[in-house]
């Protein structure tokens, strides 16, 4: 087992989470995304007060899924793909937005948009 402030590269921890009201409001301010078929991914860069790494926030609405089961199901396919991308993504907040309905609900295909979004930012590098 790790410490307890020792974290794994994978990890998900809260301070990789957009939790307040505020930091949404923050990077939908700044008004850039980059979008896919069924995804709005809004960025913002880090303000230097902040701590670094990359955070992620999940907007999915019951406008488009409606049973919470859909939408549960969809955070879960994001966290996981952005837990795994963390380490390779700069220091930016990140907030995913459903912005239309998935028809058909297929598990792969949502995940698979989703990490090719976050790709888009990922550092080969790293």
């Amino acid at each position: 087992m790790t410490a307890a402030n020792t974290v794994a590269p994978a990890a998900f921890p809260k301070r990789y989470r957009l939790t307040k009201t505020d930091e949404f409001s923050s990077v939908f301010g700044f008004r850039r995304a980059v979008k896919s078929r069924n995804f709005l991914l809004h960025y913002r860069p880090h303000g230097e007060e902040e701590a670094g790494g990359a955070r992620l926030g999940l907007v999915v609405g019951k406008r488009f899924l409606r049973r919470s089961v859909d939408r549960n199901l969809l955070r879960r396919l994001a966290r996981e793909k952005f837990r795994h991308l963390r380490t390779q993504l700069p220091a930016r907040d990140f907030v995913l937005r459903l912005a239309s309905k998935p028809l058909p609900l297929d598990r792969q295909a949502l995940a698979q948009e989703i990490d090719g979004l976050l790709r888009k930012f990922a550092s080969p590098a790293r």
